[in-house]
């Protein structure tokens, strides 16, 4: 039996990146998969058409998370076609670079209503689902290292990441009784088409790479196996946690060598 098999997912921005690859994940795993998107329809049909190779059920759906009427009506679709949610993974996310001092509000604005306020209507939604059908339910939010470890240039993601801990911590803590288990996972440096600037350029990736303790960035299914596991029963008694899976990237790295005890 594959540990995810019947269960109902609704996976937020996984027309391409880590939510494609969750979504890819958890269909080989058994579960029908919503795929949530915002623009690219063929690169969302794709997935959806992976998904079906996989033998379960897949669907499209089309929203912008930021927006509470279209939340509403991309849950009431996901329910309608897949049945009750059993799994949300929080995953949509955008960020846009400029000196702290530069950042224009409508920027600023866009980047916490993704992925924040996104997240958060997407949790709520998924909840009352959860309270409703009894069995309980499993939220999983796609998180960062930036989570905990400031990003200059970026501070609206930077934000964005350390108010999802919060959130994260305290849907687990609320109603950890219900049998809802809330969780999240922190990528570092993985090899996506947003991360495209330096995952093209060899002398950029050899840079970047350099900071990761395990030398390397990570492939997208390495990530989508963490939210598997998180999903399944093989984590039931975890919740309020982030998983960082990020090469290392949270221990300090530049502590490899001991400059600062003068040895």
């Amino acid at each position: 039996m594959q540990r995810l098999e019947g269960k109902n997912v609704l996976v937020t921005g996984a027309s391409s990146g880590i939510g494609k690859a969750i979504a890819l994940r958890f269909a080989q795993d058994g579960a029908n998969v919503a795929v949530n998107y915002l623009r690219g329809d063929e690169e969302a049909e794709s997935v959806r058409t992976s998904i079906q190779k996989a033998g379960t059920r897949g669907i499209i759906v089309r929203a912008d998370i930021s927006k509470e009427d279209e939340v509403r009506s991309m849950f009431a679709q996901v329910r309608e076609t897949l049945g009750p949610l059993d799994v949300l993974v929080n995953n949509a996310g955008i960020q846009k670079p400029s000196p702290s001092n530069e950042v224009e509000m409508g920027d600023f604005d866009r980047v916490i209503n993704v992925n924040l306020r996104g997240a958060f209507l997407c949790a709520r939604e998924a909840v009352r689902q959860f309270l409703e059908h009894g069995r309980g339910g499993v939220i999983l939010n796609n998180s960062s290292v930036h989570e905990i470890i400031p990003k200059p240039k970026y501070l609206p993601y930077s934000i964005s990441k350390g108010g999802m801990e919060n959130l994260t911590k305290s849907l687990a803590l609320e109603y950890a009784s219900h049998g809802i288990r809330v969780n999240a996972v922190g990528p570092g440096a993985v090899v996506t088409p947003i991360n495209s600037a330096w995952t093209g350029n060899p002398k950029a990736r050899a840079e970047v790479e350099s900071h990761i303790p395990m030398g390397r960035a990570a492939a997208p299914e390495e990530i989508a196996s963490v939210f598997a596991f998180l999903a399944s029963d093989d984590a039931s008694y975890i919740t309020g946690q982030t998983i960082f899976a990020c090469g290392g990237l949270t221990l300090y790295p530049e502590f490899r060598v001991a400059w600062s005890s003068g040895e």
